[in-house]
């Protein structure tokens, strides 16, 4: 039935008045000035409203107002409840996610250690380990790429080794660790946040055992400090927060908290004011760290950085230069860079956005008189490198062989 508003009442009133004096729909259609479907329409709505011969149209209309109250009275309700049970399920998953983590963390020989030297506070250049969009937990079987947690502990020792190596080629003895971002895959759907609490719990603590080993071997030859900020992929609600405690609410955020509680006291990490966004203090350079989901896109990054920076520049602050990740595709400028990420291609950026794409992380060379040299290390491949220990009892699922995933290719031949 069509929108209502009074017209539309006094015209049913006036064709069932019509109809009752003339009888024919065709008589009252013509003295209507209507055609006889529009008669026939009317009678039908108007005895659906059970509006009759003699009918008061005070009477219909204000039992019609009636109606329409009542029905937004019960369109508010069925909303408020709809709210409710999703905000319980919400914070049912989310305690039954921390309660998951106690009970594994709880447990003896969750992480693998390493023996290393206490930190040293050194002067001098520094080397920064660009860590973003992780999304462990991920699982990508495509016949030229695939992406699980073994895969992940490969490229990340892949990664560190590429570091320790430039750190040395410089004479860097201080290396400062950055993440920025989506170190979880997302998984915010509340059937499967309820279904799969465990999986997140245990996905949590397997992350911190990768990040622990892969952190600390950084540490047994350099002077390592760590900082970290929120992305928007890991975070609990469905909804984007821009303060910091909505930006809390993050499987980022639990995992560097974790870290810094598990090996805190060999390393130190460094709490920024805004789990969004930090700015850090090394080798005299003002480094400013965001994950890139609000602040830039893809287009004109250099008018993005500078509206950017200048918003600091209002608070006094001057920023020397740039990091983010979030578009999965590596960038490096003169004031700014972006990361790709450890997982490369899948199918929504092959499907959905027709896009390619590689695994890589990224590194920079602060100078100690300014400016910095930054390297794109492509970690695709992996095969000649024995990734770090993993707990098999911690796997949200059994990774399957990277042999197993490649699917033989027919190659059409015209043989003339």
């Amino acid at each position: 039935m069509r929108a209502k508003n009074a017209q539309y009442y006094r015209d049913l009133k006036l064709t069932v008045d019509t109809f009752h004096k003339l009888v024919t729909m065709a008589e009252t259609a013509n003295y209507l000035g209507v055609n006889t479907s529009t008669v026939s329409r009317r009678l039908k709505d108007a005895d659906e409203l059970g509006i009759r011969y003699n009918t008061d149209m005070d009477i219909v209309l204000t039992n019609v107002g009636l109606a329409k109250r009542n029905q937004a009275q019960q369109d508010l309700n069925r909303i408020k409840n709809k709210s409710f049970r999703e905000d319980a399920r919400l914070e049912n998953a989310v305690s039954e996610y921390y309660r998951e983590m106690v009970d594994i963390l709880k447990e003896k020989d969750v992480f693998h250690g390493l023996d290393i030297k206490p930190v040293k506070s050194v002067s001098g250049g520094c080397l920064i380990i660009h860590w973003s969009d992780h999304h462990l937990n991920e699982r990508v079987e495509l016949v030229h790429n695939t992406f699980d947690w073994n895969v992940a502990a490969r490229r990340l020792k892949k990664h560190v080794q590429a570091a320790k190596r430039t750190a040395i080629a410089y004479g860097i003895k201080h290396i400062h660790i950055q993440f920025t971002g989506d170190l979880l895959n997302s998984d915010r759907r509340m059937d499967e946040l309820l279904a799969n609490a465990g999986n997140r719990a245990k996905a949590s603590v397997l992350a911190v055992d990768l990040y622990s080993q892969a952190i600390l071997d950084v540490a047994k030859d350099f002077d390592v400090t760590v900082s970290g900020i929120s992305g928007n992929e890991s975070r609990v609600n469905k909804e984007l927060s821009w303060v910091a405690e909505g930006a809390t609410d993050n499987y980022d955020f639990a995992i560097y908290e974790m870290l810094d509680l598990y090996i805190g006291d060999k390393v130190k990490f460094m709490r920024p004011d805004n789990p969004s966004e930090s700015v850090i203090s090394l080798a005299g350079q003002n480094v400013l760290s965001i994950h890139g989901h609000g602040a830039v896109g893809v287009n004109n990054l250099q008018k993005s950085v500078q509206e950017i920076k200048g918003r600091y520049i209002a608070n006094g602050i001057k920023i020397d230069f740039v990091i983010w990740g979030h578009i999965h595709e590596a960038v490096i400028a003169d004031w700014y860079a972006r990361s790709a990420s450890l997982v490369g291609s899948n199918t929504f950026n092959e499907n959905a956005l027709n896009l390619a794409g590689r695994a890589s992380q990224n590194l920079y060379v602060l100078n100690d008189d300014g400016g910095f040299d930054g390297l794109k290390i492509d970690l695709q491949n992996t095969d000649n490198i024995e990734g770090y220990d993993l707990s098999e009892r911690l796997y949200a699922y059994n990774t399957k062989s990277a042999k197993k995933l490649h699917k033989p290719q027919t190659i059409m031949q015209v043989v003339i």
